[in-house]
């Protein structure tokens, strides 16, 4: 598996999915349960942040808060983060997640191959598990999914129109 390309193709995924969303639009709840699409942007930054940390794992060592708060919060820690960010803008917001996810392509192309494959360096996520299946699971696919919801979105939106 090319893990830098899992990496690009998931956030493209997502950029697509909110290309041309309506601006009026971002805050309306309803996209994913209460959720706004500014709310799951904000949610898939915080997601973002949290690779960040966990790669960063993997070049050396470096304080991890978000993944610290993360497995520490664990079902509250979506709420938490979107709350967070309900002041910023939705520029704001998504700037978060493009940065956050240029510090995950840095850190990506410094793990050798072999690494990504390698199973039970996650003792947090389950020692049956590889950084490639976290990259697929919680990200890739993830991103996959809240863009699969906010067309579905858009499309309610549309017909309302």
């Amino acid at each position: 598996m090319n893990a830098t390309d899992i990496l690009k193709y998931g956030q493209a995924t997502a950029l697509q999915a909110i290309d041309g969303f309506p601006e009026t639009a971002w805050e309306t709840p309803g996209a994913c349960g209460v959720w706004s699409v500014k709310d799951i942007i904000a949610h898939l930054a915080s997601y973002e942040e949290v690779l960040v940390d966990v790669l960063s794992g993997f070049v050396g060592r470096h304080p991890t808060p978000s993944l610290d708060k993360f497995t520490e919060l664990g079902g509250q820690f979506n709420d938490t983060e979107v709350e967070r960010r309900k002041k910023r803008t939705m520029r704001e917001v998504l700037d978060e997640f493009n940065d956050a996810h240029a510090q995950v392509m840095s850190l990506a192309e410094r793990i050798r191959p072999e690494v990504f494959r390698q199973v039970g360096t996650l003792p947090w996520y389950g020692m049956d598990y590889s950084l490639d299946d976290v990259l697929v699971y919680m990200y890739y696919g993830h991103k996959r999914e809240h863009s699969a919801q906010i067309a579905a979105f858009r499309d309610r939106l549309d017909r309302l129109q």
